[in-house]
């Protein structure tokens, strides 16, 4: 995971220190009040997050197996490289337009301009420092229901009103034990909505399907009136351990046989029909469908609808978004598709996202004429930390257009 930032890391944590020990640490030396105290507080710590980001590096795999070793990782660099970062960017900002200023200013003097840069960096330290905090804490903890209707005059007249609870990108295997009562939080408010359907769309695991295992009676416990549909999404598969590819195909078929063991109905390029007397929906799933890089493209439309009538009222169930617009819009009828993955980037500022940067559905409701995708922002994370993006689960309530 940290391969490809490894020398951004680096350099970021020394060229700060050596911008603070020249611009800062330095002068008072030459005074005589060198504060070496405080130089060490601020290399000691350096110096641990480079050997800790060198044992990082030496793994040469998505994650350590002790996801916890990561987390504490990415907790300090928030704490500590982050923050001087800025600083560091902030007063050197300053210090160039102080200079400037200086040299425009009629009256210039033998001082220079007051570099501001600082004063903005020391005010941006303390937001990072409150964001971090936040977000490890009751930012990943909180639990939210969103409302969502969808329209549709083509829906069958039986199904105006199905209630449908659409969760996604559960992870369950950053619940640690001191957090496992936040993601019985999220069962207990699924089942509370007394649904006519739950549909998960992906993301059950971080790396391995044992993680699941502490999980399986609390999950095994949501109950809908049709039951529990899900599709697989890029971290069900085995892409994030380094391992043979035996062990790999073994860990893919347990998340499987664990999913259908909790009799979840799991959907991998194939479908269901639901039936309301003698009206009914279909009820498709595809594998992930991703960029085909980064994230597995093993989506496959046609044996997903394969026997489908064009006339059935069909709803689409994938974890990746961008595969929307990309397949199933023009290669289907399918008038809403429920969709994960994007987490909003567990980050949003009055409702903006980075995520917005990567994909056009990144969260929320968005149409097309007369279908629409759902993309949950999701329920936990491979890494806990969630600010302005609460995790959630979704109510969707099928309506017959009138």
């Amino acid at each position: 995971m940290l391969v490809q930032l490894y020398i951004p890391i680096i350099l970021s944590i020394v060229l700060s220190d050596l911008y603070l020990y020249y611009r800062i640490f330095r002068r008072k030396r030459s005074k005589g009040k060198m504060p070496w105290i405080r130089l060490a507080a601020v290399v000691i710590p350096s110096a641990v997050m480079i050997a800790y980001t060198g044992w990082l590096f030496l793994q040469r795999s998505f994650a350590p197996g002790n996801v916890g070793v990561l987390n504490v990782y990415l907790f300090l660099l928030a704490m500590i490289v982050l923050p001087k970062l800025v600083f560091v960017l902030c007063s050197v900002t300053g210090h160039i337009a102080s200079r400037i200023v200086r040299k425009l200013s009629m009256k210039a003097t033998a001082h220079p301009a007051r570099n501001y840069g600082k004063l903005i960096g020391f005010l941006l330290v303390a937001l990072i420092w409150y964001v971090a905090l936040y977000g490890t804490t009751a930012g990943f903890n909180s639990v939210s229901v969103r409302h969502v209707a969808f329209e549709s005059a083509d829906l069958p007249a039986s199904f105006d009103g199905y209630r449908i609870v659409h969760f996604t990108d559960a992870h369950v295997g950053t619940y640690s034990t001191d957090r496992q009562y936040v993601l019985k939080e999220f069962i207990d408010s699924i089942n509370a909505q007394k649904a006519d359907a739950i549909m998960f769309t992906g993301d059950l695991q971080n790396r391995e399907p044992q993680e699941i295992y502490p999980f399986l009676d609390m999950l095994s416990s949501l109950k809908a009136k049709d039951g529990v549909f899900s599709v697989l999404g890029n971290h069900d598969y085995a892409n994030y351990i380094k391992a043979d590819a035996a062990t790999k195909v073994a860990n893919e078929r347990e998340i499987v046989r664990l999913e259908r063991q909790m009799g979840w109905k799991l959907l991998i390029n194939e479908h269901l029909t639901i039936h309301r007397g003698a009206d009914s929906i279909v009820v498709a799933g595809m594998a992930n469908d991703g960029d085909g890089v980064r994230f597995p493209r093993l989506g496959d439309i046609e044996r997903s609808l394969n026997g489908v009538s064009e006339k059935a009222w069909l709803l689409m169930l994938q974890h990746d978004p961008s595969c929307w617009r990309r397949t199933i819009l023009p290669k289907s009828n399918a008038k809403l598709t429920l969709c994960g993955h994007t987490h909003a980037m567990q980050f949003a500022l009055f409702g903006w996202s980075p995520a917005s940067w990567v994909y056009d559905e990144w969260g929320g409701m968005f149409y097309e004429g007369d279908r629409a995708i759902n993309v949950s922002t999701g329920m936990g994370g491979f890494i806990p930390f969630r600010f302005g993006v609460p995790g959630e689960i979704v109510v969707v309530e099928l309506k017959k257009m009138k």
